[in-house]
């Protein structure tokens, strides 16, 4: 599995009621795109959440590596770089994806780059991102949980969606799921 998300910045005068327009018009286009896992359709505005920023970021699981590879190389990713420039996509390898069968129901993500200390035991990072993701999940309250790494800047990504917004940490960006594309 990769985990993927973009993400544009857009002015603080920019009238936000656009991206919500855009999401809902354009959201149900992805709903069973093959190899998805889920696409959320992500947006912040700038001082909710401690946003410093209007943001449009939507965030991918998929399935497989042709999944995104078909995406990124088709009309509709051709359409949003025409719409918003080219973006810088992160993506990241999957340790682990716990989604609870009430997906639907999520109104809100956060997401959390945390940076790996060099020479760290990625064996064991892993395990504890693994059983946190599956605790959040089974008791936490998360609606999904994803745990993932990328080796090029040795970060790991803490990706989930909720029903009700959970208090705010050091590193996370809160954001609404204004539309959420399942397969």
């Amino acid at each position: 599995m990769i985990a993927m998300q973009y993400s544009f910045t857009l002015p603080a005068d920019y009238d936000m009621s656009v991206i919500d327009r855009r999401i809902r018009d354009k959201g149900p286009l992805l709903d069973g795109f093959p190899n998805l896992g889920f696409k959320a359709y992500l947006s912040a505005r700038q001082g909710e959440f401690a946003s410093r920023d209007n943001l449009y970021a939507p965030f991918y699981l998929w399935q497989k590596p042709e999944g995104a590879s078909d995406f990124l190389c088709g009309p509709a990713f051709q359409t949003l770089a025409g719409a918003f420039g080219w973006p810088q996509v992160k993506t990241w390898i999957v340790w682990q994806a716990k989604i609870s069968p009430d997906i639907a129901a999520a109104r809100f993500a956060t997401r959390e780059i945390l940076q790996m200390e060099p020479y760290a035991p990625l064996a064991d990072i892993r395990h504890a991102e693994s059983a946190e993701a599956e605790a959040e999940v089974r008791a936490g309250g998360a609606l999904a949980s994803i745990r993932s790494f990328e080796p090029t800047t040795w970060t790991r990504v803490r990706f989930r969606l909720w029903r009700e917004i959970p208090e705010s940490a050091e590193h996370m960006q809160a954001y609404r799921v204004g539309h959420l594309s399942l397969p």
